[in-house]
């Protein structure tokens, strides 16, 4: 676990993060409102290679990051209704695929997340600082 104090620390936590990442790779984050998991996925973004913008896919469900060292697929299971609407985007299909699959609010679907993926869990501490729990990568 650490603390960040701010979103380029946990941008730059992301990045550095990307270094251990491999193709077939899922991260499902867990925390809040404005806990972070944005900012952990733009530093993941830079450090696999990419200058792609990375947004929230909050009312898109997924986006795609294609320029980097490996494909990135981010998820956002906020305002999935259902299992079925999540089949429906083809999650299954980008999950088990040869990218990174980065899924924020995970916890809403847990059972389906696959089983090797890691969780890394945000709580807002204070305005400015987050704990972030990457535990899954020590």
């Amino acid at each position: 676990m650490f603390i960040s104090a701010s979103a380029a620390e946990t941008e730059a936590a992301g990045a550095r993060l990307a270094g251990k990442i491999q193709a077939g790779d899922v991260l499902a984050l867990v925390g809040d409102l404005g806990a972070g998991k944005t900012q952990l996925v733009k530093g993941l973004a830079k450090g696999l290679g990419s200058e792609e913008v990375v947004t929230s896919p909050t009312f898109t469900l997924v986006h795609e990051y294609q320029r980097g060292r490996l494909p990135i697929y981010h998820f956002d299971f906020y305002r999935i209704e259902s299992l079925a609407a999540l089949q429906a985007i083809g999650f299954d299909e980008i999950v088990f695929g040869d990218g990174l699959s980065v899924i924020e609010w995970a916890d809403r679907f847990a059972e389906a997340i696959p089983a090797q993926a890691r969780w890394i869990k945000f709580e807002i501490v204070s305005e400015d600082q987050r704990c972030i729990d990457l535990s899954a990568f020590a």
